[in-house]
């Protein structure tokens, strides 16, 4: 086997197992609205301790979710499930990892990450309450978090980045449009660097959640864009999501047909190969693994 055909299957080993096409908060002070959480099929369940939760309602909301946690664990063993913090630097980060954080979570989420040196400190945060081992799912919703989106999204822990709009439209003193023009090239930026990293992007939330119709294209725009999945505040996008982001028939045929091509290629030591007209070579065959591995939970 040559070199180039080798390092194509270390670096597609360095993308987590775990595509989330549709991921639901749920604000972690409202017991009976966590309870429910399982019920839409979400891929994920985001248990919120940060923006959905008033200031002198935090304590409450990690006791909560201490208690929610083994619930939803048993409720819905193939969801996954995430608690996310409050940022970084706040006053209630550590309590929420001395009390709402566990080994049966997915990950835990931490919003506005500016940077690699602060993705490192979360790390070793996470370490010091012993989940050293936890998964990472990085908020980039400052304009620092996008400069430094890149490092953020290599940083060893950090699997998944999700984007968030309003925070970071506000922190660049610019206006929402109805469009996202104002926002195309942070969501490009995230892209690029979630794909560089080796994890996935996870687009942002569409507060009109009776608008089914900007769920909608805003969700097919973000899976043109290389997102894999898009962040809900209420059970009726979750099936919009899952609908926006799952690979067609056609497209997993397609993509089993490369994966299974291409890897035969690799054991005769090619680097590309012919399927019908089309050339596949390197970047053909991870776009394929990215199919295969969203059609992972597919109602």
């Amino acid at each position: 086997m040559d070199f180039l055909a080798s390092n194509c299957v270390m670096e597609n080993l360095s993308f987590p197992d775990q595509v989330f096409k549709s991921l639901l908060f749920a604000p972690g002070n409202k017991r009976s609205i966590l309870s429910k959480l399982p019920r839409s099929s979400p891929d994920a369940s985001i248990i919120d301790l940060e923006d959905s939760v008033p200031t002198d309602e935090k304590t409450n909301a990690r006791e909560t979710a201490r208690v929610m946690i083994p619930e939803l664990s048993e409720k819905a063993k193939k969801m996954g499930l995430f608690v996310r913090v409050n940022a970084f630097g706040t006053e209630h980060f550590a309590e929420d990892l001395s009390i709402a954080i566990s080994d049966e979570l997915t990950g835990v989420i931490v919003p506005k990450i500016s940077s690699k040196e602060e993705a490192d400190q979360i790390s070793k945060s996470l370490s010091d309450f012993g989940f050293g081992g936890l998964p990472i799912m990085a908020g980039l919703e400052t304009v620092s978090g996008l400069v430094n989106a890149l490092e953020i999204a290599k940083q060893p822990q950090v699997k998944w980045c999700y984007f968030g709009a309003e925070d970071y439209v506000a922190d660049l003193g610019g206006v929402r449009r109805a469009d996202n023009r104002e926002v195309l090239l942070a969501r490009s930026q995230i892209s690029q660097a979630t794909r560089m990293g080796g994890i996935y992007a996870i687009d942002m939330v569409v507060s009109d959640f009776k608008d089914e119709k900007r769920f909608l294209e805003e969700a097919v725009e973000a899976r043109s864009l290389g997102f894999t999945g898009k962040l809900c505040i209420h059970p009726d996008q979750v099936g919009l999501a899952n609908k926006a982001f799952r690979p067609t028939e056609e497209e997993l045929d397609w993509a089993s047909k490369v994966i299974q091509e291409f890897e035969k290629a690799i054991e005769r030591g090619e680097a590309s190969i012919a399927i019908g007209s089309e050339m596949i070579d390197e970047p053909i065959y991870k776009r394929a693994q990215i199919i295969k591995r969203m059609s992972q939970n597919s109602a």
